[in-house]
């Protein structure tokens, strides 16, 4: 018997795929989106470090690039983290940032991946190609595992279009900071007994250790700036030369001052360079009975007696550029690190990703805004000067003036956030393992702050009163920092 109706039949039959297809739309949109995964943080925080040293860009800049950086990762996150708010309206210059609409669904990795992408395709676009090459991959990687968690395309749509247009907000706010007008202002150095000079030996520029891919330094060349007719495959491998007219990420150069006006830079947290006081330096003098030469003499006698463990703690805290991820690599490093540690959720490690980034930038700000108005000489050549002609130091004295010590003050920044963060916790260092040095075990992130400090007095390059008041201005932007900047959502009621 035939139906009496087979275009009824026919069109119920057209309508279960689609009412098939609507439901399981309707389940995708419903299904919950995957946790933010912790090593999405650390992975970004331990690349980093690689890129720095391969740009071999000076530490104030490296501070600079990864603070920005931090703050894309963090914003995007804080989108869809109910745990976390935006920095918005708390950093300086930064009055506001897209934010997402109540009736889409984000997820909080896609926007950070989207966000990250854009501020890094502008802040490495003048990067070596194999770091370009090698940040595209890490974000394709990245989104294509998140991907692969089930993620909704419309979130997928949504995401990538929030995290695009944060991005360009950070980017746009990062233009304001003053960065721009300090590439290429001529600078003229102080003349007088006291002031900085950079006077290291030519022979001092020969590389410290040596690597697949820099294993000498040019006299004539030390940034190894690439120069017309003189490129070959050796030297493209070997020295890794940039451009010379490369303005945001130049090489380090030795031979010269390392960014004179850094400290003009709007700072992030700081309301100015100068708002944590560091006291001035001992008063100038070459008598052997003043307090100046005292500071000098105890350089002096530290460096002729040098155990080998003070000798190894030089060189684990050296930092130099080129050669590692310079001081504030080093405290990302660890960073990175302590999330696998102490089992840090993404919103914890992001949280600690960004404020230690922040403070440590403010540290570099402050302490080039003091290093160059009071221009002090290094204890290299005070020591040469006045005690003994042929001194050497332990470690290549770094192109910029002595006081304060931003080693110090970097470091006693981080350590003051992840204190506040974490706690006086102990951990372990694996930074320098492809260096030679082997783990180190510090009881509590001060403990650790010290020593870096201290390495500077071993090393010969700064005299202990640029320790010891770099420590307390660092100590003082990281309580300000921890303080100013909420990036936790009061709780409810």
């Amino acid at each position: 018997m035939r139906d009496a109706n087979p275009r009824g039949e026919h069109r119920h039959r057209r309508a279960i795929p689609l009412i098939t297809a609507a439901l399981l739309a309707s389940a995708a949109c419903a299904r919950p989106i995957p946790p933010a995964d912790p090593q999405f943080v650390s992975e970004w925080m331990r690349h980093y470090y690689g890129i720095i040293r391969a740009e071999r860009i000076s530490p104030p800049v490296a501070s600079r690039v990864l603070a920005y950086a931090a703050v894309a990762l963090y914003e995007g996150l804080a989108t869809a983290s109910p745990g976390l708010v935006s920095l918005a309206g708390t950093l300086n210059g930064l009055d506001s940032l897209p934010r997402p609409h109540p009736d889409r669904r984000y997820d909080p990795i896609l926007v950070a991946l989207a966000a990250e992408r854009a501020v890094l395709d502008s802040l490495f676009v003048e990067g070596l190609p194999a770091t370009r090459a090698a940040l595209a991959t890490l974000t394709d990687s990245l989104e294509t595992a998140r991907l692969a968690r089930g993620i909704p395309d419309v979130a997928r749509v949504d995401s990538r279009d929030l995290g695009e247009r944060l991005g360009a907000a950070i980017l746009a706010w990062a233009a304001r900071d003053g960065f721009e007008e300090t590439r290429m202002k001529p600078f003229r150095p102080r003349v007088g007994p006291q002031f900085w000079i950079n006077d290291s030996r030519a022979d001092e520029y020969t590389a410290q250790n040596l690597t697949a891919v820099s294993d000498f330094v040019a006299l004539d060349n030390p940034a190894a700036m690439l120069r017309a007719g003189e490129a070959s495959e050796r030297a493209l491998a070997v020295t890794r030369p940039k451009a010379a007219e490369i303005r945001t990420l130049k090489a380090v150069n030795p031979t010269g001052a390392t960014e004179p006006w850094w400290g003009t830079l709007r700072p992030f947290a700081l309301r100015s360079a100068d708002e944590c006081p560091t006291p001035p330096p001992a008063p100038w003098s070459t008598s052997p009975g003043s307090a100046f030469y005292a500071e000098a003499k105890r350089v002096y006698d530290v460096g002729r007696a040098l155990t080998e463990e003070q000798r190894q703690t030089v060189l684990y805290w050296a930092d130099n550029p080129g050669q590692t991820g310079t001081p504030a690599g080093h405290w990302l490093a660890i960073g990175s690190q302590l999330v696998a540690q102490l089992g840090l959720s993404a919103e914890q490690a992001a949280e600690m990703f960004v404020l230690v980034t922040l403070a440590q930038a403010d540290a570099f700000t402050a302490t080039w805004h003091e290093k160059y108005r009071l221009s002090l000489l290094r204890p290299v050549t005070y020591i040469r000067r006045h005690i003994e002609p042929s001194w050497t130091p332990a470690i290549v004295t770094p192109p910029f003036p002595e006081y304060p010590s931003a080693h110090s003050a970097q470091s006693a920044a981080a350590a003051t956030v992840l204190t506040a963060l974490l706690g006086p916790v102990a951990f372990e260092d694996s930074t320098n393992l492809a260096l030679g040095h082997p783990v180190r075990q510090y009881r509590s992130f001060q403990e650790a702050a010290d020593e870096a400090a201290e390495s500077r007095l071993y090393g010969g390059i700064h005299f202990p009163m640029a320790n010891e008041n770099g420590k307390a201005l660092g100590r003082c932007i990281g309580r300000s920092v921890v303080e100013r900047l909420r990036t936790r959502a009061a709780p409810p009621g």
